[in-house]
């Protein structure tokens, strides 16, 4: 027995019930039989196949055949919306978990994923474009998109268009949707491919390796990555939805359209039976609730608004909690045994992907993250930061440099994990955690304190986005010459961006407080 699946075969009956006399016989003869598939689900009397071993059966089937099938997925998930009842963040897995048993090979696997991916946003874009306006505004009024709220939308793309698209790549719904909207909405191609392409290349990147590098515990990655898949989409939706919320109450114009909304949901025939028991509960029960909550939730609203000890603070906090929570797991499994979960298949992938034009990259690369390098990068940031007086920026690099320096030292010295055997370059002292790693992390700290001077907002996105993904190639490489196994890097990159995320803290709390200083009472 299922019964959320009973439940949800009751809602729809009465749904259909409801709004029988304004559908067609072919439409019941539809919301009839969805019904009944659900009832008879919903009470046990047929299992469905598991889609997750059937894609797996299949991609072994097909063996060097798994590049086409994969990347036809990948490219059906938008261009013909089939991430709308398919989950593309598994079929990516499959391919990853091939790629590990030796029948493909990873790096041509994530190029055709990700051509694939582009393509397939590429042609709902230009589906968007051609149905568009007309099509959505046709239609739309059956699903509540009306003019007025599609302009709303289009106003929203203006301003926050490169975030959707590429946040929208991890959520499964917006991830199927979303270039046909914006193509609808007359963004340019031009604005909308760049943010696509970073998009798609970090989510095949990220799917198909997590594949690669777990593909001996297929299942409880493929859980794992849905769950978080579907964490991230609920956190942005929630966040979003409270921000558009708050800006709709704010003022008493948005407030007034708030309650004629809510007075036409309470006049539609399927809710006004209802609309009395509605109204009681609403005056008597939520009414109050809302006026007690209401100091709580505007405290959590403004954490999640820019400015202040707003969303910068509550960024800085959930970096340096997910970085503590990361290294002090990290610490806990180094100390009890030699290798952590990940180590070995990283540094089996290390080996197949060894080449000798990778190895010279690799030791150019792995310069970078040299104490005496992001040291005097370090400095030339710090003097053009004091020149136009942004001390607390200055100050969050300077400490945080020297700060993650000694805690790298100390925590070596207190482990003493041997390095692996067999390094291709010479490495003295202790292996956990990563100088490398953490001194990685010093040049995003140094693209979010530059990036200020960048006027655009996608400008700032890039500078921060290509810092990230240098300081992950800066750390992939310790591993990739073998100095290193992959939780010390993990937990140098933890660590780093625990101290660093510590002192951006402190110096908004105290930028904070010299200012209201300076505002007249």
């Amino acid at each position: 027995m299922k019964p959320l699946w009973l439940f949800g075969a009751v809602v729809a009956a009465l749904f259909a019930f409801a709004t029988r006399k304004k559908r067609g016989r072919g439409e019941l003869v539809l919301l009839g039989i969805a019904i009944l598939g659900m009832a008879v689900y919903g009470a046990g009397l047929i299992e469905l196949p598991n889609v997750k071993t059937l894609i797996a059966d299949l991609g072994q089937a097909l063996g060097p055949y798994t590049y086409a099938f994969v990347g036809l997925l990948a490219f059906l998930e938008t261009g013909a919306f089939v991430g709308l009842i398919a989950p593309g963040e598994t079929a990516m897995i499959v391919g990853g978990v091939i790629a590990g048993q030796g029948e493909i090979r990873l790096g041509p696997l994530i190029l055709i994923v990700w051509a694939a991916a582009v393509a397939g946003d590429t042609t709902s874009f230009f589906l968007g474009r051609r149905l568009g306006r007309d099509f959505l505004l046709k239609h739309g009024p059956r699903v509540q998109i009306t003019e007025e709220r599609l302009i709303q939308v289009e106003k929203f793309l203006e301003k926050r268009g490169g975030t959707t698209i590429l946040l929208g790549r991890f959520v499964g719904v917006v991830r199927a949707v979303a270039p046909f909207v914006l193509g609808a909405s007359r963004m340019s191609y031009k604005r909308f491919i760049p943010y696509d392409i970073l998009g798609a290349g970090l989510w095949a990147a990220t799917f198909t390796t997590l594949g690669y590098i777990f593909w001996q515990s297929f299942d409880r990655v493929a859980e794992y990555a849905s769950r978080g898949a579907f964490a991230l989409g609920t956190v942005i939706v929630i966040v979003v939805g409270t921000i558009l919320l708050v800006r709709q109450l704010r003022d008493e114009e948005g407030r007034r359209e708030a309650r004629a909304w809510a007075n036409r949901m309470l006049e539609r025939p399927v809710v006004r039976p209802f609309a009395p028991a509605i109204r009681w509960v609403s005056r008597r029960v939520l009414v109050p609730i809302g006026t007690r909550l209401r100091g709580p939730v505007w405290f959590a609203v403004q954490r999640v608004t820019p400015g202040g000890l707003g969303l910068e603070f509550t960024t800085v906090m959930a970096i340096a909690a997910v970085g503590a929570f990361i290294f002090i797991e990290l610490l806990v499994v180094v100390s009890q045994r030699t290798l952590a979960f990940g180590d070995q298949a990283a540094i089996d992938l290390a080996l197949d992907l060894r080449t000798s034009m990778g190895l010279d990259a690799a030791e150019i690369l792995t310069f970078f993250g040299t104490f005496g390098v992001v040291a005097v990068a370090t400095l030339v940031a710090v003097a053009v930061l004091v020149a136009r007086r942004r001390l607390a920026d200055a100050f969050v690099l300077v400490f945080g440099l020297v700060l993650s320096q000694a805690a790298v030292h100390l925590t070596k010295e207190l482990v003493e994990r041997p390095r692996p055997p067999g390094a291709l370059i010479d490495a003295a002292g202790w292996s956990f955690p990563s100088a490398h790693a953490a001194h990685a992390i010093v040049w995003i700290a140094l693209a979010v304190a530059l990036a200020r001077a960048v006027p655009s907002f996608a400008g700032k996105v890039a500078v921060i986005v290509g810092a990230i993904v240098f300081a992950a190639i800066v750390g992939a490489t310790r591993v990739y010459l073998g100095a290193h196994y992959l939780s010390d890097v993990a937990a140098g990159w933890a660590q780093a961006a625990l101290i660093f995320a510590g002192c951006a803290a402190i110096a908004l709390v105290v930028s904070h407080i010299r200012d209201n200083r300076r505002v007249p009472q």
